[in-house]
């Protein structure tokens, strides 16, 4: 009987994967246009999602067509629309309604708390307050412009011209702003994001509190030599060159300006010596009568967070110094607790780690409020009392990300989202309750209300699954563990759709393998891209290894690199292939290998390091020659070519260019002013030099990226490669 049901039971079970089998193959499999962004029909198998969710006051609001939904806090969803286009139109003056549009408008929320936001119409830009269903002011548009900041209080915003900081006050033609600085040009740079955007910079001005005075930027190019690069869509081409600073060459020289509202003067903080080094993550202080500044000596080994009198211009207390043998890397300014100006959160790695500290302003470290072997990836806030905060981080897992509570006396630590995925808290103004948005390898998207205690509202919304529509491959994931013999490296793996008993199939491993980077999470797709999946369904295996140097991991994880890029990076991907020969269906003689920036420098490194492994490479804006690399980021993880000779000799792909024996192609954009188009143009002319035979494609008019709809282009090109070689 027992022998029957057995028998009985494998019939079932081999029918219904039969069954599943046949359902696969009666589905549609993607196309580029379809899974890549900027395709025609990418939102196909994109989850669904909610423009512009966010909080306006302590209403939750999002897009909806014509209308602009809101919903609050309570036991069930209730939602009704805020706003539709036409009353809105209501709102704007005559000359500036919006006319007839079947969507609601986009807007740059401007005071959260109040529900007050910047509307861009024609010729002008609207201050309206979208819970009071009024507007507030209008700024004329100064085309001229390529930055802008408003006041805490919308008085005026700050603007770029020219290289130059002007002040706006609503209704301000271009004649009739007020001019801060004068001497601004391509060399010298005022109210832009400085040090190549390192150090978590994103802008160039700061406002303080009260509205009452502005820090900004002023950076000095002139030492640094312009570098060329040409637009070429003009009929004669056009040279626009960069002040590129390369690695072991003068950096330019950074001070900040805080420019006195009430009474029209400048003061410069009087920084000292030596004038290379960086000035990073700005913060006022609640009072507006201090600005804090974290210093980084150009060996980033040192980092100072000193205070400066915004009047006087001078340093009146070094509050701390952090050291590391390798690198520091601060890239959050102190946020400061509410309602206590002698108090501020400080996030730092100096346990190998990020992780909050408390301090006070007179530099006295009070506790380390987060503790353990795990990142701290974001910091969204304090409580309504000021007596907890919220933060976001990699524990339990470094493939998560998780919203946690804690106490400022660093005790009552709770995690409010339990949920294995990622998670994207924003609180609300009152601080009553959070919008959790999740993705995770079973949830394509999800929006739900919390308290501010973890406990579940309602559900806003849940996408469908866009994976029903499509013939979909399975992706698997696991540990590895490095040739150090304890490092577990976190993999993932996209099987072929419906593999053959027997067939072996091609590979090709996706890297990327820099800091700043982790391929790998529990998000949808477990982080998969479109292109990645739609390879597997053409029959490839796909295999990404996030290796040791990429991020989220602690400081030992990636300052392992530190001096010798590349050497530890191609030990773990050869472990991921080592495994991936072992498997039953792959084959071995057909193994590829692509990526981007980082990941074409590791690419073309593969290539030419293991030649009787990799049979074809496809390397994007590939890093051939640190030498050419910028200082910020070159020199933090390579020191400089004096200091650090073998080090940039090692990982110089021009010197090994004759050991090129698969086919690879290079692709770059002409105007990259990241990694410049000469890497890979040096790259080409050294293997001729030596009778190797790359390939390679220029994008002209991209970037470091290719983006929009030339993206599809560039998605075929690979693909076609792939298919003509492997």
């Amino acid at each position: 009987m027992k022998k029957r049901f057995s028998i009985l039971t494998l019939m079932i079970c081999g029918a219904s994967m039969m069954m599943s089998a046949q359902v696969q193959k009666e589905k549609p499999v993607y196309t580029l246009e379809q899974c890549t962004p900027g395709g025609e029909h990418f939102m196909e198998t994109y989850p669904e999602y909610l423009p512009m969710m966010q909080w306006l006051g302590n209403t939750y609001v999002y897009l909806k067509e014509d209308k602009l939904i809101a919903g609050k806090g309570g036991k069930q969803l209730s939602e009704q629309p805020l706003l539709t286009v036409a009353e809105l139109n209501d709102i704007l003056p005559e000359g500036k309604k919006l006319g007839k549009t079947p969507y609601f408008p986009g807007f740059s929320v401007l005071k959260q708390e109040e529900g007050v936001v910047a509307l861009s119409l024609a010729g002008e830009t609207a201050v309206v307050n979208l819970l009071q269903r009024k507007m507030l002011s209008s700024y004329p548009t100064i085309k001229e412009a390529s930055a802008f900041d408003w006041s805490p209080a919308l008085s005026h915003r700050v603007l770029v011209i020219d290289y130059n900081l002007y002040l706006q006050a609503p209704g301000q033609t271009r004649e009739k702003l007020v001019q801060i600085t004068s001497d601004g040009t391509e060399a010298v740079v005022y109210g832009e994001a400085v040090h190549q955007r390192e150090f978590g910079i994103e802008k160039g001005t700061f406002w303080s509190p009260d509205g009452s005075k502005l820090a900004f930027y002023r950076m000095d190019q002139s030492m640094v030599e312009p570098y060329p690069i040409v637009n070429v869509r003009l009929r004669k081409a056009k040279e626009a060159p960069v002040r590129y600073p390369m690695a072991g060459m003068p950096s330019h020289h950074v001070t900040v300006g805080i420019y006195d509202l009430n009474t029209g003067k400048t003061v410069y903080l009087n920084t000292g010596l030596p004038k290379e080094k960086f000035l990073t993550n700005l913060s006022w202080s609640p009072d507006g009568r201090t600005l804090y500044i974290a210093e980084v000596n150009r060996a980033q080994t040192d980092c100072e967070l000193k205070a400066y009198d915004a009047v006087s211009g001078n340093a009146v207390a070094t509050l701390f110094t952090e050291h590391n043998d390798i690198y520091v890397e601060p890239l959050n300014p102190p946020v400061f607790v509410p309602g206590k100006a002698d108090r501020f959160i400080w996030q730092s790695r100096r346990d190998g780690w990020n992780h909050l500290y408390l301090y006070s302003t007179s530099g006295k470290l009070i506790r380390q409020l987060t503790k353990g072997e795990w990142e701290v990836t974001d910091f969204p806030g304090f409580d309504a009392k000021g007596k907890n905060l919220f933060f976001v981080s990699t524990n339990p897992s470094p493939l998560d990300r998780r919203l946690y509570r804690i106490g400022l006396d660093g005790k009552g630590m709770k995690a409010l989202t339990p949920e294995e995925g990622v998670h994207s808290p924003q609180l609300s103004p009152d601080r009553r309750y959070f919008i959790d948005h999740l993705q995770s390898p079973t949830v394509p998207r999800s929006y739900t209300l919390r308290r501010a205690d973890g406990k579940t509202a309602f559900r806003i919304f849940e996408a469908p699954n866009p994976d029903d529509k499509f013939a979909m491959p399975d992706i698997q994931t696991g540990t590895l563990t490095a040739n150090d013999g304890k490092t577990p490296l976190h993999y993932m793996m996209i099987k072929p759709l419906n593999m053959e008993p027997g067939k072996k199939y091609p590979v090709i491993v996706y890297v990327y393998g820099g800091p700043h980077a982790q391929l790998l999470t529990d998000t949808w797709h477990r982080g998969a891209s479109g292109w990645g999946l739609y390879q597997a369904q053409q029959g490839y295996v796909i295999f990404t290894l996030d290796n040791r140097g990429s991020a989220n991991r602690g400081a030992a994880f990636e300052q392992v690199i530190h001096r010798r890029l590349g050497e530890v990076e191609m030990q773990d991907q050869m472990t991921g292939v080592e495994y991936l020969k072992s498997l039953p269906f792959v084959d071995p003689e057909r193994i590829g290998v692509h990526g981007w920036s980082y990941g074409g420098f590791m690419t073309t490194n593969l290539m030419l390091t293991y030649p009787d492994v990799f049979k074809v490479g496809v390397a994007g804006g590939p890093v051939i020659d640190w030498k050419l690399y910028e200082i910020m980021y070159g020199e933090r993880y390579m020191d400089t070519p004096q200091e650090n000779p073998e080090g940039y000799k090692n990982a110089n792909l021009l010197l090994r260019a004759d050991k090129l024996k698969g086919r690879l192609l290079q692709i770059h954009g002409d105007i990259d002013p990241v990694v410049v188009w000469q890497h890979s143009m040096l790259f080409q002319k050294a293997c001729v030099d030596h009778r190797t035979y790359p390939d390679y494609f220029i994008y002209p008019g991209h970037e470091h990226n290719v983006r929009g709809r030339d993206r599809v282009h560039l998605h075929e090109k690979i693909n076609r490669y792939f298919r003509d070689y492997l």
